[in-house]
């Protein structure tokens, strides 16, 4: 599954279901699945659909894989090379696209309703067809390489990486999702098509349609789309992760005059009961921007950083509540007694009534107005789907966040924010802060 920030619980908000448009079932002829937001106030169709899969799912040896072949399926396919596929793509404003995360392969394809045919047919030549040419196979290899040359010398990315070896030990999300170097090099276009063969399969697939468009012919759609996948994927359940770290401090010395800090220990499942009380008290501690307890202390009234947050990581094997921040070297030892001091009094004070009330208002009061465009709706669906969720699923976590009471909330505090169980991981020169080890 993806990996997702549930920053404020708020990344499923979707204005058409919303505002009581009805979410349907499609069922192609060929037993494709996929729900259906009809909306014809713009001749617009946008289709998303995911796989189970990504980097979690690459081979030993073979990091980078997903990543890799999702960047090439656009890059020329059946009759059409790189520039003429590309080529249509622009001459028509058809927007397609791959990426692979953690624990999903995603696509998107975004048409007008008097092309959509030459979209699906795009989209259907980049699924069964792709070409993985030599010459774009190498071109996306460089450009991947040259990404991983510039992460080095960026310090979050060197912290996040270094965050989750220590969180995840030898399990798969401790993998860059992009590779290596040398598995980059490594990779062959058997590699890539053996990706396509084993992860983007019709069993595998998840889609949803948002649009100018009616339920048969969305089914007659998905077939050309998708009908000529393989029936089955060929993909192993990653075991679940066991988070390790707590309580290490972990510095990487790199020049400069800012340290990047990231903080966190294990979080809270998506199918946990205490989910929705668990990101409201999230979102007071430090996913509610300004308003969050440590925006006040540490940059307020601290004056040590310009921004902190947190927010809630959910894999599909694992689960983190996170935080990060950037400061002066000179100050982030101040810094995290802060961010310690705080977590602390969360876990053993919760939230006052009055927080609590104001999270909430918000983050029911900005339900609807969130996001907007077709594809994200489309987008939004296609998580549901993947977290097994109901079509009344917006509904429903619209009550259940105005359900969470005072003692909820102050219960899963407690629960959920540890201090002594912080991994804190400081890339930079950080005064009065050394690794614990």
């Amino acid at each position: 599954m993806r990996a997702f920030i549930l920053l404020l619980l708020i990344a499923f908000a979707a204005p058409a279901a919303a505002q009581g448009q009805r979410i349907e079932r499609v069922t192609s002829p060929a037993g494709i699945e996929a729900w259906l937001i009809r909306d014809a106030s713009l001749p617009l169709i946008a289709l998303e659909f995911s796989w189970r899969g990504g980097s979690s799912l690459d081979p030993d040896g073979k990091e980078g894989r997903a990543a890799m072949t999702a960047d090439l399926l656009v890059q020329g396919a059946g009759a059409r090379d790189q520039q003429q596929f590309s080529a249509t793509l622009e001459d028509r404003s058809i927007s397609l696209g791959f990426s692979a995360g953690a624990d999903t392969v995603q696509g998107s394809l975004r048409v007008l309703s008097r092309d959509r045919d030459l979209g699906v047919e795009l989209l259907a030549d980049a699924l069964s067809r792709p070409r993985f040419d030599p010459a774009q196979v190498e071109r996306i290899r460089s450009s991947i390489l040259a990404g991983l040359s510039r992460d080095e010398g960026s310090p979050e990315t060197q912290g996040r990486r270094a965050f989750a070896r220590a969180a995840f030990g030898a399990h798969p999300y401790a993998r860059p999702a992009r590779g290596t170097p040398e598995s980059v090099r490594a990779l062959t276009q058997a590699d890539l098509r053996d990706e396509l063969a084993s992860v983007y399969a019709r069993d595998n697939l998840f889609v949803a349609a948002v649009g100018d468009i009616a339920p048969d012919e969305l089914g007659r759609m998905l077939d050309r789309a998708f009908a000529n996948l393989p029936a089955k994927a060929r993909i192993a359940t990653i075991p679940l992760a066991t988070i390790g770290g707590a309580g290490r401090t972990i510095v990487l010395q790199r020049p400069g005059t800012q340290t990047f800090t990231l903080f966190g220990h294990a979080g809270i499942a998506r199918d946990d009961p205490d989910l929705f009380a668990a990101s409201v008290v999230n979102y007071i501690l430090g996913g509610g921007g300004f308003n969050s307890r440590l925006m006040l202390s540490v940059r307020e009234r601290a004056g040590l950083t310009y921004g902190i947050g947190t927010g809630l990581a959910i894999y599909e094997r694992a689960n983190l509540v996170q935080g990060s921040t950037s400061s002066e070297n000179g100050t982030v030892g101040r810094a995290l007694e802060l961010v310690r001091a705080e977590w602390a009094r969360m876990g053993s004070e919760g939230p006052t009534e009055e927080e609590l009330q104001g999270a909430k208002d918000y983050l029911l009061g900005s339900f609807p107005l969130q996001f907007d465009g077709v594809s994200r709706i489309a987008r939004l669906l296609v998580n549901a789907r993947l977290d097994g969720r109901g079509t009344d699923w917006f509904e429903e976590r619209q009550r259940r966040i105005a359900a969470v009471t005072l003692a909820d909330a102050r219960r899963v505090a407690a629960r959920l924010f540890v201090p002594e169980k912080l991994l804190v991981v400081a890339v930079g020169q950080p005064a009065g802060v050394a690794s614990s080890e």
